[in-house]
């Protein structure tokens, strides 16, 4: 009896490691005390676009200086072009870079400089349950931009939601800005590029 009791508890053990192992698995972010552990790896997740709010034509001083590199784990982007729809446990980085150079041998305009910020975005019922869209935003850049925080707490929601709520084209995220998500949205395969003649937006 005892024997059984032991192998009971073994396999109760095991399959909370393994249900633990597959929630972790299906996140592509570490939350701690309530703060955002900063992402690491991230260069090597899907490619989304490039805006660009040069500091220039900002009064000097863009809220998101002045490239954004944006990435989205490889789960949400599979889950965005399978379902049309950001998934539980979206996470999207934008990693911010400053202008380097306005002309070169193509000719002018904005060429990239140097790294200077790390942002993240999301979603998350189990961590964001009373945020709009269950989506929050954080931080891990330094006011000078010369140094990134090792976790980050989430901002409050009048600082962020309120300006997505209004002009993101879905579900809080201005897709209407990246065609890779704009134009892939629900497309499964297709999504992936190359496989239209055409370079109109897809309807």
């Amino acid at each position: 009896m005892k024997a059984n009791k032991v192998l009971i508890a073994i396999s109760f053990l095991f399959v909370q490691v393994i249900f633990s192992g597959f929630t972790y698995a299906n996140e592509a972010f570490v939350m701690k005390n309530g703060e955002l552990e900063r992402p690491t790896g991230y260069r090597e997740w899907i490619y989304v676009g490039t805006p660009v709010t040069p500091n220039d034509m900002n009064n000097g001083k863009a809220a998101f200086p002045e490239l954004h590199n944006v990435y989205i784990d490889p789960m949400s982007w599979k889950h965005w072009k399978n379902k049309g729809e950001f998934r539980d446990g979206t996470i999207i980085i934008k990693e911010l870079v400053s202008v380097g150079s306005k002309s070169a041998v193509s000719g002018n305009g904005y060429f990239m400089g140097d790294f200077i910020g790390l942002e993240a975005t999301i979603k998350s019922k189990k961590h964001f349950k009373d945020e709009p869209g269950n989506w929050a935003y954080f931080s891990f850049s330094s006011a000078d931009h010369k140094t990134l925080s090792k976790t980050a707490k989430a901002f409050p929601s009048k600082s962020c939601n309120s300006c997505h709520a209004g002009a993101a084209a879905d579900d809080f995220v201005f897709t209407q800005y990246y065609p890779v998500l704009s134009q892939g949205k629900g497309m499964k395969m297709k999504a992936g590029g190359g496989h239209f003649d055409s370079l109109k937006p897809v309807k």
